[in-house]
Protein backbone atom coordinates (compact mmCIF):
# COMPACT_ATOMS: atom_id res chain seq x y z
CA UNK A 1 0.00 0.00 0.00
CA UNK A 2 1.51 3.32 -0.84
CA UNK A 3 1.72 5.99 1.14
CA UNK A 4 2.29 9.74 1.57
CA UNK A 5 2.91 11.40 -1.54
CA UNK A 6 2.74 8.18 -3.75
CA UNK A 7 -0.55 6.91 -1.96
CA UNK A 8 -2.28 10.81 -2.52
CA UNK A 9 -1.56 10.41 -6.70
CA UNK A 10 -2.76 6.50 -6.41
CA UNK A 11 -5.74 7.89 -4.60
CA UNK A 12 -6.06 10.70 -7.76
CA UNK A 13 -5.86 8.56 -10.71
CA UNK A 14 -8.44 6.03 -8.74
CA UNK A 15 -10.99 8.78 -8.57
CA UNK A 16 -10.16 10.39 -11.83
CA UNK A 17 -7.75 8.14 -13.94
CA UNK A 18 -4.45 8.80 -14.70
CA UNK A 19 -2.55 12.33 -14.29
CA UNK A 20 0.08 14.13 -16.55
CA UNK A 21 3.48 14.31 -16.05
CA UNK A 22 3.25 17.53 -15.13
CA UNK A 23 0.78 16.94 -12.35
CA UNK A 24 2.74 14.26 -10.74
CA UNK A 25 6.02 16.78 -11.39
CA UNK A 26 4.34 18.89 -9.18
CA UNK A 27 3.12 16.78 -6.60
CA UNK A 28 6.37 15.65 -6.36
CA UNK A 29 8.25 18.15 -6.18
CA UNK A 30 5.98 20.68 -4.38
CA UNK A 31 4.01 19.29 -2.12
CA UNK A 32 4.59 21.60 0.73
CA UNK A 33 4.81 19.34 3.78
CA UNK A 34 6.41 16.19 1.69
CA UNK A 35 8.01 17.27 -1.78
CA UNK A 36 11.18 17.32 -2.70
CA UNK A 37 11.75 20.65 -2.53
CA UNK A 38 9.45 21.19 1.50
CA UNK A 39 12.06 18.71 2.92
CA UNK A 40 16.04 18.45 1.14
CA UNK A 41 18.78 20.42 0.77
CA UNK A 42 20.00 18.58 -2.65
CA UNK A 43 22.66 20.43 -3.80
CA UNK A 44 25.96 19.25 -3.00
CA UNK A 45 29.09 16.59 -2.80
CA UNK A 46 26.80 14.45 -0.70
CA UNK A 47 23.34 15.08 -1.75
CA UNK A 48 21.58 14.91 -5.20
CA UNK A 49 23.49 16.73 -7.76
CA UNK A 50 26.10 19.31 -8.19
CA UNK A 51 25.23 22.74 -9.90
CA UNK A 52 27.86 24.79 -11.95
CA UNK A 53 28.78 27.61 -8.49
CA UNK A 54 29.74 24.36 -6.27
CA UNK A 55 32.08 23.89 -8.68
CA UNK A 56 33.75 27.23 -8.70
CA UNK A 57 33.72 30.60 -7.24
CA UNK A 58 34.10 32.07 -10.85
CA UNK A 59 30.86 30.61 -12.39
CA UNK A 60 29.16 33.74 -10.06
CA UNK A 61 31.95 36.39 -10.54
CA UNK A 62 31.55 36.06 -13.77
CA UNK A 63 27.73 36.25 -13.76
CA UNK A 64 28.22 39.06 -11.22
CA UNK A 65 30.45 40.56 -13.74
CA UNK A 66 27.96 40.31 -16.60
CA UNK A 67 25.35 41.96 -14.40
CA UNK A 68 27.28 45.11 -13.66
CA UNK A 69 27.98 45.23 -16.89
CA UNK A 70 24.29 44.86 -18.62
CA UNK A 71 23.35 47.12 -15.67
CA UNK A 72 25.07 50.08 -17.21
CA UNK A 73 24.28 49.32 -20.38
CA UNK A 74 20.50 49.91 -19.17
CA UNK A 75 21.58 53.80 -18.01
CA UNK A 76 22.35 52.37 -14.29
CA UNK A 77 19.06 52.70 -13.01
CA UNK A 78 18.73 52.61 -9.20
CA UNK A 79 17.25 51.47 -7.32
CA UNK A 80 16.73 47.83 -9.46
CA UNK A 81 15.60 44.48 -8.62
CA UNK A 82 18.58 41.60 -8.73
CA UNK A 83 16.67 38.40 -8.28
CA UNK A 84 17.87 34.93 -8.36
CA UNK A 85 15.38 32.33 -9.43
CA UNK A 86 15.39 28.90 -7.74
CA UNK A 87 18.91 29.78 -5.94
CA UNK A 88 19.48 26.39 -4.47
CA UNK A 89 22.59 27.11 -1.54
CA UNK A 90 22.84 30.91 -2.18
CA UNK A 91 26.09 30.11 -3.57
CA UNK A 92 26.14 31.62 -6.99
CA UNK A 93 24.11 35.25 -5.01
CA UNK A 94 27.22 35.23 -3.00
CA UNK A 95 29.54 35.09 -6.00
CA UNK A 96 27.44 37.83 -7.84
CA UNK A 97 27.00 39.78 -4.89
CA UNK A 98 31.23 40.12 -4.34
CA UNK A 99 32.06 40.77 -8.04
CA UNK A 100 29.51 43.19 -8.42
CA UNK A 101 31.16 45.30 -5.96
CA UNK A 102 34.00 45.98 -7.98
CA UNK A 103 31.19 47.81 -10.31
CA UNK A 104 30.89 51.20 -8.98
CA UNK A 105 27.20 51.74 -8.01
CA UNK A 106 25.99 48.63 -8.38
CA UNK A 107 25.19 47.33 -5.18
CA UNK A 108 24.47 50.46 -4.06
CA UNK A 109 21.72 50.40 -6.44
CA UNK A 110 20.28 46.97 -6.36
CA UNK A 111 17.41 45.43 -4.14
CA UNK A 112 18.11 41.59 -3.75
CA UNK A 113 15.62 39.09 -4.11
CA UNK A 114 15.61 35.41 -3.84
CA UNK A 115 12.81 33.38 -5.18
CA UNK A 116 12.94 29.85 -3.41
CA UNK A 117 10.19 27.25 -2.80
CA UNK A 118 12.00 25.20 -0.48
CA UNK A 119 11.82 25.92 3.11
CA UNK A 120 14.89 24.20 3.77
CA UNK A 121 16.95 25.51 1.38
CA UNK A 122 15.84 28.97 2.56
CA UNK A 123 17.63 28.42 5.77
CA UNK A 124 20.73 27.45 3.91
CA UNK A 125 20.84 30.32 1.52
CA UNK A 126 20.47 32.77 4.91
CA UNK A 127 23.60 31.12 6.21
CA UNK A 128 25.75 31.31 2.87
CA UNK A 129 24.51 34.70 2.49
CA UNK A 130 24.93 36.80 5.60
CA UNK A 131 28.72 37.17 5.88
CA UNK A 132 28.24 38.95 2.71
CA UNK A 133 26.63 41.96 4.61
CA UNK A 134 23.93 42.67 1.73
CA UNK A 135 20.23 43.06 2.78
CA UNK A 136 18.42 40.22 0.98
CA UNK A 137 14.52 39.48 0.61
CA UNK A 138 12.80 36.17 0.16
CA UNK A 139 9.91 35.66 -2.11
CA UNK A 140 7.31 32.77 -3.33
CA UNK A 141 6.79 33.39 -7.65
CA UNK A 142 9.02 35.82 -9.83
CA UNK A 143 4.80 37.74 -10.07
CA UNK A 144 5.78 39.13 -6.44
CA UNK A 145 9.35 40.74 -7.71
CA UNK A 146 8.46 44.64 -7.21
CA UNK A 147 7.95 46.62 -10.28
CA UNK A 148 11.12 48.40 -11.98
CA UNK A 149 14.31 47.98 -13.92
CA UNK A 150 15.15 44.72 -13.27
CA UNK A 151 18.05 41.65 -13.97
CA UNK A 152 16.73 37.92 -13.33
CA UNK A 153 19.07 35.20 -12.82
CA UNK A 154 18.21 31.65 -13.16
CA UNK A 155 20.94 28.83 -12.83
CA UNK A 156 19.30 25.30 -13.43
CA UNK A 157 15.64 27.11 -12.97
CA UNK A 158 14.06 25.78 -16.20
CA UNK A 159 14.76 22.16 -15.85
CA UNK A 160 12.91 21.46 -12.68
CA UNK A 161 9.44 23.32 -13.75
CA UNK A 162 6.46 20.49 -14.85
CA UNK A 163 6.69 19.15 -18.10
CA UNK A 164 3.65 17.26 -20.48
CA UNK A 165 4.70 14.69 -22.16
CA UNK A 166 2.95 13.76 -25.96
CA UNK A 167 2.65 10.81 -27.89
CA UNK A 168 2.55 10.68 -31.91
CA UNK A 169 -0.71 7.43 -32.35
CA UNK A 170 -1.60 7.70 -35.71
CA UNK A 171 -1.02 10.13 -36.90
CA UNK A 172 -2.46 12.08 -33.90
CA UNK A 173 -0.44 13.83 -30.82
CA UNK A 174 -1.82 12.01 -27.40
CA UNK A 175 -0.59 13.22 -23.77
CA UNK A 176 1.28 10.71 -22.22
CA UNK A 177 -0.34 10.03 -18.75
CA UNK A 178 1.00 8.29 -15.29
CA UNK A 179 -1.33 5.43 -14.51
CA UNK A 180 -1.02 2.55 -11.61
CA UNK A 181 0.46 -0.72 -12.54
CA UNK A 182 -1.85 -3.71 -12.31
CA UNK A 183 -1.28 -4.53 -9.17
CA UNK A 184 -1.94 -0.93 -7.87
CA UNK A 185 1.73 -0.88 -6.24
CA UNK A 186 3.60 1.32 -7.98
CA UNK A 187 3.29 3.70 -11.49
CA UNK A 188 3.68 3.81 -15.25
CA UNK A 189 3.08 5.28 -17.91
CA UNK A 190 -0.33 5.26 -20.38
CA UNK A 191 -1.49 6.53 -23.10
CA UNK A 192 -3.99 9.60 -22.97
CA UNK A 193 -6.63 11.48 -24.45
CA UNK A 194 -5.69 13.50 -28.17
CA UNK A 195 -3.94 17.20 -27.45
CA UNK A 196 -6.47 18.85 -29.34
CA UNK A 197 -6.01 22.71 -29.16
CA UNK A 198 -2.95 22.17 -26.65
CA UNK A 199 -0.86 20.15 -30.05
CA UNK A 200 0.15 23.84 -30.47
CA UNK A 201 2.24 23.11 -27.68
CA UNK A 202 4.11 20.54 -29.80
CA UNK A 203 7.67 22.25 -31.06
CA UNK A 204 7.39 23.02 -34.69
CA UNK A 205 10.93 21.34 -36.06
CA UNK A 206 9.09 17.98 -34.76
CA UNK A 207 4.89 18.46 -35.37
CA UNK A 208 5.16 16.22 -38.81
CA UNK A 209 7.42 13.40 -36.87
CA UNK A 210 6.11 10.25 -37.48
CA UNK A 211 4.01 8.26 -35.28
CA UNK A 212 6.09 6.70 -31.84
CA UNK A 213 7.60 9.85 -31.70
CA UNK A 214 7.77 11.32 -28.03
CA UNK A 215 8.32 14.89 -27.47
CA UNK A 216 7.92 17.19 -23.87
CA UNK A 217 5.62 20.16 -24.02
CA UNK A 218 6.91 23.28 -21.71
CA UNK A 219 4.29 25.10 -20.81
CA UNK A 220 6.44 26.50 -17.42
CA UNK A 221 8.01 28.26 -19.83
CA UNK A 222 5.61 29.63 -21.68
CA UNK A 223 4.48 31.46 -18.30
CA UNK A 224 7.62 32.40 -17.22
CA UNK A 225 7.99 34.27 -20.77
CA UNK A 226 4.79 35.60 -20.47
CA UNK A 227 5.32 37.01 -17.24
CA UNK A 228 8.78 38.56 -18.35
CA UNK A 229 7.69 40.02 -21.71
CA UNK A 230 4.64 41.78 -19.53
CA UNK A 231 7.36 43.12 -16.97
CA UNK A 232 9.60 43.55 -19.69
CA UNK A 233 7.69 45.79 -21.65
CA UNK A 234 6.65 48.36 -18.79
CA UNK A 235 10.33 47.97 -16.95
CA UNK A 236 13.76 47.54 -18.77
CA UNK A 237 14.97 44.23 -17.90
CA UNK A 238 17.49 41.22 -18.59
CA UNK A 239 16.29 37.29 -17.60
CA UNK A 240 19.42 35.61 -17.93
CA UNK A 241 18.99 31.48 -17.89
CA UNK A 242 21.87 29.30 -17.88
CA UNK A 243 20.79 25.43 -18.03
CA UNK A 244 21.22 21.97 -19.85
CA UNK A 245 19.23 21.13 -23.53
CA UNK A 246 19.40 21.42 -26.91
CA UNK A 247 19.81 24.46 -28.85
CA UNK A 248 17.50 22.98 -31.40
CA UNK A 249 14.25 20.99 -30.45
CA UNK A 250 14.70 17.40 -29.96
CA UNK A 251 12.34 14.71 -29.63
CA UNK A 252 12.44 11.91 -27.03
CA UNK A 253 12.32 11.19 -23.16
CA UNK A 254 14.45 13.45 -20.62
CA UNK A 255 12.10 13.07 -17.88
CA UNK A 256 14.57 12.18 -15.25
CA UNK A 257 14.91 11.73 -11.61
CA UNK A 258 18.58 11.82 -9.87
CA UNK A 259 18.86 10.91 -6.29
CA UNK A 260 22.24 11.08 -4.78
CA UNK A 261 24.27 11.70 -8.13
CA UNK A 262 22.48 8.19 -9.97
CA UNK A 263 19.64 8.56 -11.81
CA UNK A 264 16.56 6.53 -11.11
CA UNK A 265 12.87 5.56 -12.22
CA UNK A 266 11.19 8.81 -11.78
CA UNK A 267 8.08 6.99 -11.33
CA UNK A 268 9.32 5.02 -7.77
CA UNK A 269 9.16 6.80 -4.17
CA UNK A 270 8.05 10.67 -5.55
CA UNK A 271 8.95 13.30 -3.31
CA UNK A 272 12.46 11.33 -2.53
CA UNK A 273 14.25 12.17 -5.66
CA UNK A 274 14.58 15.66 -7.71
CA UNK A 275 12.75 15.24 -11.43
CA UNK A 276 13.85 17.12 -13.92
CA UNK A 277 13.83 17.25 -17.92
CA UNK A 278 15.74 19.01 -20.18
CA UNK A 279 14.74 22.85 -21.32
CA UNK A 280 14.44 22.79 -25.27
CA UNK A 281 15.90 26.33 -25.85
CA UNK A 282 14.66 26.89 -29.50
CA UNK A 283 10.91 26.59 -28.10
CA UNK A 284 12.01 28.74 -25.11
CA UNK A 285 13.71 31.34 -28.11
CA UNK A 286 10.09 31.31 -29.98
CA UNK A 287 8.17 31.97 -27.13
CA UNK A 288 10.22 34.72 -26.01
CA UNK A 289 10.19 36.19 -29.65
CA UNK A 290 6.52 36.06 -29.60
CA UNK A 291 6.01 37.79 -26.76
CA UNK A 292 7.93 40.97 -28.11
CA UNK A 293 11.52 40.10 -26.25
CA UNK A 294 14.63 40.28 -27.99
CA UNK A 295 16.82 37.02 -27.70
CA UNK A 296 20.59 36.67 -27.49
CA UNK A 297 21.83 32.86 -27.90
CA UNK A 298 21.66 30.10 -26.94
CA UNK A 299 24.93 29.89 -26.26
CA UNK A 300 27.28 27.01 -25.09
CA UNK A 301 28.18 27.56 -20.91
CA UNK A 302 31.78 27.19 -22.31
CA UNK A 303 32.18 29.67 -25.20
CA UNK A 304 29.94 31.71 -23.02
CA UNK A 305 32.11 31.58 -19.75
CA UNK A 306 35.49 32.07 -21.60
CA UNK A 307 33.85 35.10 -24.14
CA UNK A 308 33.23 36.42 -20.75
CA UNK A 309 36.96 36.14 -19.50
CA UNK A 310 36.79 32.60 -17.61
CA UNK A 311 40.52 32.15 -17.99
CA UNK A 312 41.41 35.38 -17.01
CA UNK A 313 40.12 34.66 -14.12
CA UNK A 314 41.53 31.57 -13.58
CA UNK A 315 44.90 33.40 -14.35
CA UNK A 316 44.06 35.79 -11.53
CA UNK A 317 43.31 33.62 -8.98
CA UNK A 318 46.31 30.98 -9.82
CA UNK A 319 48.67 34.21 -9.34
CA UNK A 320 47.23 34.95 -5.68
CA UNK A 321 47.21 31.11 -4.36
CA UNK A 322 49.78 29.21 -6.92
CA UNK A 323 49.17 26.28 -4.83
CA UNK A 324 45.25 26.11 -5.95
CA UNK A 325 47.01 26.12 -9.98
CA UNK A 326 45.89 22.31 -10.28
CA UNK A 327 42.59 22.60 -8.68
CA UNK A 328 41.56 26.00 -10.51
CA UNK A 329 42.55 24.26 -13.78
CA UNK A 330 40.22 21.53 -12.98
CA UNK A 331 37.47 23.76 -12.05
CA UNK A 332 37.71 25.28 -15.46
CA UNK A 333 37.69 21.93 -17.39
CA UNK A 334 34.73 21.23 -15.67
CA UNK A 335 32.50 24.36 -16.52
CA UNK A 336 34.13 24.72 -20.50
CA UNK A 337 34.99 21.38 -21.46
CA UNK A 338 32.70 19.99 -24.15
CA UNK A 339 32.66 16.99 -22.55
CA UNK A 340 31.87 17.89 -19.01
CA UNK A 341 29.43 21.30 -18.80
CA UNK A 342 31.03 23.22 -21.62
CA UNK A 343 28.13 21.64 -23.85
CA UNK A 344 25.89 20.20 -22.54
CA UNK A 345 24.77 23.84 -20.64
CA UNK A 346 23.69 26.69 -22.56
CA UNK A 347 23.18 29.97 -21.75
CA UNK A 348 20.13 32.32 -23.22
CA UNK A 349 18.95 36.09 -22.45
CA UNK A 350 15.48 37.64 -22.49
CA UNK A 351 15.50 41.20 -22.64
CA UNK A 352 13.65 44.52 -23.16
CA UNK A 353 13.29 45.10 -27.44
CA UNK A 354 16.02 47.40 -28.06
CA UNK A 355 18.54 47.30 -25.27
CA UNK A 356 22.18 46.58 -26.21
CA UNK A 357 23.05 43.09 -26.99
CA UNK A 358 24.57 41.41 -24.01
CA UNK A 359 27.91 40.43 -23.47
CA UNK A 360 29.32 36.60 -24.33
CA UNK A 361 26.90 36.23 -27.15
CA UNK A 362 29.24 36.18 -30.33
CA UNK A 363 26.37 34.78 -32.54
CA UNK A 364 22.31 34.83 -32.63
CA UNK A 365 22.52 31.35 -31.28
Amino acid sequence: MMDGIAGRIAEQIRNGGPVSVAAFMTEAMFDPYNGFYATKNPIGAGEDFITAPAVSQMFGELIGLWCGHVWMDMGQPAPFHLAELGPGTGQMMSDVIRAGRAVPGFMEAAQIHLIEASPALKMVQGRTLTPMGAEIGWLNRIEDIPPGPALLLGNEFLDCLPVRQAVKHKGQWHERMIGLTGAEEGFRFVMGPQLGADADLVPERLRDAPDGTLVELRPGDQQIVDHLAQRFAEHPGHALFIDYGPAQSEAGDTFQAIRQHRKTDPLEAPGTADLTARVDFEQLAHFARSGGLDVAGPAAQGQWLTALGLEVRAAALIGQAPELKTKIARQVMRLSEPDQMGELFKVMALSTHSLPKPPGFTGDG
